[in-house]
């Protein structure tokens, strides 16, 4: 398959807002020793997308600077050693950078096949926060059917996915949301109850609703502004998984003690830093649990808004008002 040396893809001026996005053209990526090389038809935007762009969240030293963690397309060369791939087969994966553009290289074990039945559109939407929410939620605080979990941030790409995952599997789910739309759409993706953090304390709905004893785990994103409530809203040997620190990084003047006397366990983390073996052990497991429920159609990812990817600001500004419910996917032609 004829591949050009060059092509178009969104760069970035200088760190800054979304207008310093802009198309333009460079070189196209080769594909390494265990990479295969992918035509990109659709990328996701994700937050960290956002953050890279101000200048918080840098590449790693051999990633790609263009921005983009998430895409879906079709593979047109092989690196060496690659076995698992052949030219033709149409995949999503999670890149380490490089994504918002017409070609994107990335290690063949972050890739997956696209999932029966679905489009580049609705395969770009899943590698980013299914491999964030299971390596977080599944993996690393061991939520299990039967048990309770809160998931803050229910109507954004990662609590979508989280709802639906944890429901799937038979755990009883909790969420928040800032507004009425929000937090009905949490509820039709199978929360138990959905509170609308604007009106309510999440703390006293979770002790009311679960008979003041806690839910077995939290996923957060927003750090030191729910940190507290977050701890007293943990039954005993609870787990908070944090991903993210949308409320602040330092948490000031906060009570430790549940932490000893219910036994709690505290998590976190990046998947950018993740090893290529770690990301691979995700990329396995989402092959054997997930995707056959994807297949199956009792889930599915929630798109917000499909844009052309001369559109990337456009997108990133959208992110950012936080109006949006689910992900925010670009096309590549």
């Amino acid at each position: 398959m004829s591949v050009p040396s060059s092509m178009s893809h969104v760069g970035l001026s200088e760190h800054g807002g979304p207008d310093n996005l802009a198309v333009t053209t460079g070189e196209t990526p080769q594909a390494r020793a265990g990479e295969i090389l992918v035509r990109v038809e659709a990328a996701g935007i994700n937050r960290p997308d956002v953050l890279q762009r101000k200048g918080e969240y840098p590449p790693p030293p051999d990633a790609s600077p263009i921005l983009g963690l998430e895409i879906a397309g079709e593979v047109v060369a092989l690196g060496e050693g690659v076995r698992d791939y052949r030219i033709g087969d149409r995949v999503c994966a999670l890149a380490n950078g490089g994504g918002y553009a017409q070609y994107c290289a990335v290690p063949a074990t972050q890739a997956l096949p696209i999932p029966k039945g679905y489009d580049a559109v609705k395969a770009a939407a899943l590698p980013e926060t299914f491999f964030t929410v299971w390596a977080n939620l599944f993996m690393m605080a061991g939520l299990k059917p039967g048990e309770s979990v809160l998931i803050h941030g229910g109507s954004s790409g990662i609590g979508t996915t989280a709802i639906q995952l944890a429901a799937a599997l038979g755990a009883r789910v909790f969420t928040t949301a800032g507004s009425a739309e929000k937090c009905k759409a949490c509820l039709d993706l199978g929360a138990s109850r959905a509170i609308n953090y604007r009106s309510e304390d999440f703390s006293a709905v979770i002790a009311q609703e679960t008979g003041k004893a806690g839910v077995d785990v939290i996923l957060d994103m927003i750090g030191a502004a729910y940190f507290e409530r977050n701890l007293k809203s943990l039954a005993r040997d609870g787990r908070l998984s944090i991903i993210a620190f949308l409320g602040g990084a330092v948490a000031e003047k906060v009570n430790l003690v549940p932490i000893m006397l219910k036994r709690l366990h505290i998590t976190g983390s990046a998947m950018r830093p993740r090893t290529a073996a770690e990301k691979q052990a995700i990329r396995d497991e989402l092959l054997e649990k997930v995707w056959p429920l994807l297949e199956a159609g009792r889930i599915a990812p929630v798109i917000h808004a499909v844009m052309p990817y001369g559109e990337a600001a456009a997108g990133h500004r959208m992110m950012e008002e936080g109006d949006h419910i689910g992900k925010i996917v670009l096309t590549f032609d």
